[in-house]
């Protein structure tokens, strides 16, 4: 007999028997139903468990405890897309293998619609610092970071209280960032905000797979035509805060059959007056992406960015002038020929292009090179009253303070200063509350007046013009080792050519102005340029100051992501070297040996290190840590003393160094996400540069100074917590909490600068420098914005496609911006160096009292409305900002010209200080409206 059909059974058993069981499982990968790019963060729920894990990095999802068994609802949800209910069957020691499912975009929900909402002047303001709130643009669906950007940002919060430069902005993994003073320039890429909806954030030390970053992380923004969702857009907005109109159109072919992409999206933004008084707008905008894929491994995208953009600028005023008048008042306009005519007008035209070379070396390793190139102008106008004509070889003449608000002008003035005759100060408030603007017509009768009498301009319109050119180029590594490790590196060299000069723009009817200082107490140092004295300058032509900064910067970072089921980590390291030189093309008279040719070569070497770890005890459960030491060069801004006028450098300047380190909490159910981080950071060894004029400094007259204040020591301490939960399957509410410590942590050393002639000897200066030495600022709060914010808020989604939100922002310890040199030894002493005779310690310290702003609440609106017709998407969106019309004070910094004891004294002695705090208020109730239709 045969002993085979034994053997097969036995064999069958003993194989059943030796070979584990299998596991019951259910596993899958979601990607994005347009990039087919994995999604991290995807909440994947059984629905009759409530079991629910987040994909992974590659869009993976694993289930194998306990699992339910038979007739299952897989439900698969992200903000911002559509969420899915999958049936399944689960059998015992099977696996259920989902891989590749698909997610499409919710275009009803519009999130990035907020976004748009944003107007230039919110991201970027010479003077409020509302540039300051890190990561505008970034499309991030985290509950704190949305509301930060979106809630906050009206009243100039900064995340952490930390400027917009401890953050990188890349557009193709280009930089943005200027190297001038280390923030992105927003409006270079202003009104394109359809073309810029692909962006990748990273929050704090997070790793980023195209950068080091900085403390507040990077954002790279995507404009690659081939990754463009495919279809058209036009949008039209229209606002009453910076622009009045907005009209957008962008089309986006998609990768077509012979391999080529191309995006193309046209803007124009417009307005005679936003919320402030002339506030002109004007702004047209240009983009263009195109990509060809030369095969499988090799890719050419190349950009072009054009965004040329005109503002009319407001003022921040004292308290004294918004009482006499109101919080839109603006003193930089006046009546010409029936219109509103703004003497400061900011314009940025900085086109930009890029090219980029995508490269797949492998299945896992691909290199990005891009070359980047912008060049252009950034200029803003002002008007000059210098000297005028030559009297026995020295400029004569000068006109008077043409602005309306020169304290000269005001009530206070004449309260101070004839305290027994008020006839004068009742006139002053009359006139300023009758006319209050800049007299145009005055400014052309004396040009022409002076002129007829053979003399020369007395006022000129000119602009302080910055004409960059820079060539960027970088190339960025990414490699997988294996499913669990991902390294990433870079290098990057940026070489920048600064021109710096004035400009004439406008003589007012004159011809001819000549270019001199007429402050100065001698011929030579009145020479704005010794080898043209007394030089007369025509409308077009450069005077004042003309100077180029020549930097270079070469640099690289190296970092490793390793991702396991339970635990995450990363560590990267970074080295920059950075060069500076001023180049003077004027040899100025009051610095005829250190103005002309090539200063000395300024060269800085930053580093940094970073790592972090996210151990997830389970799906609902996540602890992240993070910590990071970095050094970088100063920037331009805060490297030179007075640019414009020589090479001087701030004393023993070095590099700044940066220590970071955060904590956090997550929680993610399927109905409640919250998060919840602890901070700390601390900025050692930085410089700030101000410019004012200061009484009471050892002289009789107010002299103009550079102030430099050196090795600053600044602490940030904080937390932030973010929390959302889906109540009912329509109504979501958040909540939003930032509780921060924003202060000076040491006494930082100040010095002063000005032109060395007899005023500045007799005030003590020696060669135009003088050591103040400590400045007592230890414990003072940082002038960063609303210190402590929170919100709370809900929305409600209707199935029908429309949706409302409303908010409710409340803000405490704002406070004002101090004056460093009040807080020297300066205050309390004499000229002859002893301490004054009548000074008080209980008034002193009252009147170097930190000011602190009143809380307040802002409420704010938000809705819209979805519609699919055929191939069309609408889409409706409309939010009012500060409903209740809360008037309330968002920062505001001291005026140095009190630099002593009696001075301050004397002036805070009156009802309304001649030299009091400027400040800068919020507006009152505003709105945005948008109309898009996308096929």
């Amino acid at each position: 007999m045969s002993i085979k059909p034994l053997i097969i059974p036995l064999l069958f058993g003993i194989i059943s028997f030796t070979a584990p069981c299998q596991n019951t499982m259910v596993i899958g990968s979601i990607l994005d139903a347009f990039s087919y790019q994995p999604i991290e963060g995807v909440t994947v729920t059984i629905e009759s468990t409530n079991d629910f894990v987040l994909t992974n990095i590659n869009g993976e999802f694993n289930f194998e405890d306990s699992l339910p068994l038979g007739e299952q609802m897989l439900q698969i949800s992200k903000t911002g897309y559509l969420s899915k209910r999958i049936p399944i069957v689960i059998n015992e020691g099977k696996t259920v293998d989902l891989t590749g499912i698909t997610l499409e975009k919710d275009t009803s929900q519009n999130t990035d619609l907020f976004t748009i909402s944003l107007t230039d002047d919110e991201l970027n303001d010479d003077f409020s610092g509302a540039d300051n709130i890190s990561g505008l643009l970034a499309s991030s669906l985290d509950v704190f970071q949305r509301t930060a950007a979106f809630e906050f940002s009206s009243s100039f919060f900064r995340i952490r209280g930390l400027d917009s430069n401890n953050s990188s902005i890349l557009i193709n993994g280009i930089e943005m960032n200027k190297t001038f003073n280390g923030r992105p320039q927003w409006s270079n890429w202003g009104g394109i905000n359809d073309a810029l909806r692909n962006q990748e954030l990273t929050w704090g030390l997070a790793p980023s797979n195209y950068t080091f970053g900085g403390v507040l992380g990077a954002t790279n923004i995507n404009i690659r035509a081939s990754e463009a969702r495919p279809g058209n857009r036009i949008t039209y907005s229209s606002s009453n805060r910076s622009y009045t109109n907005r009209l957008m159109a962008t089309h986006a072919s998609g990768l077509t059959k012979n391999n080529w992409a191309y995006t193309v999206s046209i803007g124009r933004r417009w307005g005679n007056e936003g919320y402030q008084e002339a506030t002109n707008y004007s702004a047209n905008s240009f983009f263009t992406s195109v990509e060809k894929q030369i095969n499988s491994n090799h890719s050419l995208n190349f950009a072009a960015i054009y965004t040329p953009n005109r503002r009319g600028k407001s003022s921040p005023n004292t308290q004294e002038v918004y009482g006499l008048k109101d919080i839109k008042y603006n003193e930089y306009w006046g009546w010409q020929n029936g219109k509103k005519r703004n003497s400061r007008i900011k314009e940025v035209n900085e086109p930009i292009f890029i090219l980029s070379h995508y490269w797949k070396l492998n299945n896992t390793t691909e290199l990005n090179t891009n070359i980047g190139y912008q060049f252009g102008k950034l200029s803003n106008s002002r008007l000059d009253y210098n000297g005028t004509d030559l009297v026995n070889g020295f400029p004569q003449g000068g006109g008077s303070n043409p602005s309306p608000t020169y304290y000269q002008k005001l009530p206070s003035y004449f309260e101070r200063n004839f305290p027994d005759n008020l006839e004068n100060a009742y006139l002053a408030l009359n006139e300023f509350q009758d006319n209050g603007q800049i007299n145009w017509n005055d400014l052309y009768s004396a040009n022409i007046n002076n002129t007829a009498n053979g003399g020369n301009a007395i006022y000129a319109l000119y602009e302080d013009r910055v004409d960059d050119t820079q060539i960027t180029f970088n190339s960025i590594l990414n490699k997988a080792i294996n499913e669990h490790v991902i390294l990433n590196a870079g290098l990057n060299f940026k070489a920048l050519s600064s021109e710096n000069f004035a400009s004439v723009l406008d003589l007012l009817g004159a011809q001819t102005y000549l270019d001199v200082d007429a402050y100065a107490t001698s011929i030579d140092e009145a020479q704005n340029d010794l080898r043209n004295p007394n030089r007369l300058v025509r409308e077009g032509d450069i005077f004042k100051y003309h100077y180029n900064i020549l930097s270079n910067e070469i640099g690289g970072f190296a970092q490793a992501q390793l991702s396991y089921n339970k635990v995450d980590f990363f560590a990267a390291l970074n080295a920059k070297s950075t060069s500076y030189q001023r180049e003077g093309l004027y040899q100025n008279g009051g610095f005829p040996d250190n103005s002309l040719s090539k200063g000395e070569s300024l060269n800085f070497f930053g580093f940094g290190v970073k790592a972090g770890m996210t151990y997830k005890l389970s799906g609902k459960h996540i602890f992240d840590v993070n910590a990071g030491f970095i050094t970088k060069a100063p920037t331009i801004q805060n490297t030179f003393t007075n640019s414009r006028e020589n090479h001087n450098v701030v004393p023993n300047i070095s590099e700044e160094q940066i220590t970071s380190f955060d904590l956090s909490y997550i929680f993610r159910s399927p109905v409640a996400k919250a998060k919840l981080t602890g901070y700390y950071t601390n900025i050692a060894n930085a410089n700030e540069i101000s410019f004012y004029f200061a009484d009471g400094i050892g002289g009789d007259n107010a002299v103009f100074v550079q102030e430099i204040l050196q090795d600053i020591n600044k602490l940030h301490l904080g937390a932030e917590l973010g929390v959302e939960a889906q109540v009912t399957p329509t109504i979501k509410v958040k909540g939003v909490a930032s509780v921060g410590q924003f202060t000076y942590n040491n006494n930082p050393n100040l010095y002063l600068s000005t032109e060395p002639d007899e005023d500045a000897e007799n005030a003590g200066f020696i060669n135009g420098f003088k050591d103040f030495g400590k400045s007592y600022l230890k414990h003072y709060k940082l002038a960063s914005g609303p210190q402590n914010a929170y919100s709370i808020g809900f929305e409600y989604r209707d199935p029908d496609y429309w949706w409302f939100g409303a908010t409710a922002n409340f803000f405490s310890n704002t406070f004002i911006d101090v004056s460093p040199l009040t807080r020297t030894s300066n205050f309390n002493t004499d000229f002859d160096g002893n301490v004054f005779n009548d000074y008080d310690e209980i008034i002193a310290r009252e009147l170097l009292k930190q000011e602190r702003f009143d809380d307040y609440m802002v409420v704010n609106l938000v809705g819209g409305k979805s519609w699919k017709i055929d191939k069309y998407y609408i889409g409706l969106f409309a939010s009012i900002n500060n409903l209740l019309d809360e008037v309330y004070k968002t920062g505001g910094f001291e005026q140095g010209r009190n630099a002593n004891y009696r001075e301050l004294r004397n002036d805070k002695s009156l009802e309304t200080p001649v030299f009091g705090s400027k400040y800068w208020y919020g507006r009152g109730t505003t709105y945005f409206l948008n109309l898009n239709v996308s096929f």
